[in-house]
């Protein structure tokens, strides 16, 4: 009976103390964003919004500390091994989540050693070609990939990248046989696309927006099932029969796995709040990209089936990593 008594006193002790904590936090030391890519790139940009927002709505420091490398992996792994408390977040893209733990022998587990927090934005790809390209859409496109299949080269933001995945879902979807041209990050490869070195891309409407309305590059199509506000004209490539080329950027945040469930809400509440924000939400349009209103629970299962269909397109494609 005694010892009974003990561990209820004891559960209803730790009970106490972690709802205590989730009160206050965030208060006993500044919070780190980490993000794996550089600084100035889309995921740091989307982490520096999220720190100034939080830090503003919470009153305290939100810091942004960028680990690059390993295709956003060792960002991942300093959050897997962090602390359990909340004091460690990161702002993750399916490119770590979900293609990198396919192709790099990991040191953690992103499905259980990460507990997603919520999804930030969600940026399509556009099929793109540069002003030497004759075909005027996508049926002209692929009818000329399919005749000509030696002429046809495609380019990406480098072995793995969703731009990668997309690539190759295009030409096992469209039955055509373009070679990957891998390239460091998404300006390089603008630059050939317009000088012809390279014929096609699948590029983020984030990075590529800014030379479609040039006129530099022409969008074809569009990797979401509805068009997009800012480009009504292109149509979609579930339109064009090709739903398993839907392949998009997301970003997401992240804590430790096992960090306490009353943070863990806290934080998802501060998320949502944020991405209403007027300002927030007009700077995820101007990436092309939208917000989904998804629970922790949503946004965790969403988490899993993209690790487990890329995993499975890495695999029928033969992926490797460099």
């Amino acid at each position: 009976m005694k010892r009974k008594i003990f561990i209820a006193s004891s559960l209803a002790i730790l009970l106490v103390g972690a709802t205590a904590s989730a009160q206050d936090y965030p208060s006993a030391k500044p919070v780190k964003i980490l993000v794996g890519a550089t600084a100035g790139g889309g995921t740091d940009i989307l982490a520096r919004m999220l720190a100034d927002k939080f830090g503003q709505s919470m009153k305290q420091s939100f810091v942004v500390e960028n680990k690059p490398g390993a295709a956003n992996t060792l960002a991942a792994d300093a959050a897997a091994k962090a602390p359990k408390d909340g004091y460690t977040l990161l702002v993750a893209t399916n490119t770590g989540q979900a293609i990198a733990p396919h192709l790099l022998k990991l040191a953690y587990d992103p499905l259980k050693d990460l507990q997603p927090i919520g999804m930030v934005v969600v940026v399509p790809h556009l099929l793109l070609v540069g002003p030497t390209e004759k075909a005027r859409d996508s049926k002209e496109l692929v009818a000329a990939m399919k005749s000509n299949p030696s002429a046809y080269s495609y380019a990406s933001a480098g072995i793995g990248s969703t731009q990668h995945i997309a690539g190759e879902a295009l030409n096992m979807t469209a039955g055509t046989k373009a070679v990957h041209i891998p390239y460091k990050g998404s300006s390089a490869a603008h630059t050939d696309l317009i000088g012809g070195q390279v014929q096609i891309m699948l590029d983020t409407t984030s990075s590529a927006m800014g030379q479609v309305k040039a006129g530099k590059l022409r969008a074809l199509a569009i990797t979401t099932a509805k068009r997009s506000p800012e480009l009504p004209e292109v149509p979609t490539v579930r339109e064009l029969g090709m739903p398993d080329v839907e392949i998009s950027t997301w970003y997401g945040l992240y804590t430790t796995a096992g960090t306490p469930k009353a943070i863990v809400d806290k934080l998802h509440t501060e998320l949502k709040r944020t991405l209403q924000l007027a300002d927030v939400q007009e700077r995820l349009k101007s990436l092309g990209g939208n917000s989904e209103d998804q629970t922790i629970q949503q946004f965790s299962d969403f988490n899993r089936s993209e690790f487990e269909r890329f995993g499975k397109l890495v695999k029928v494609a033969n992926i490797k990593a460099e």
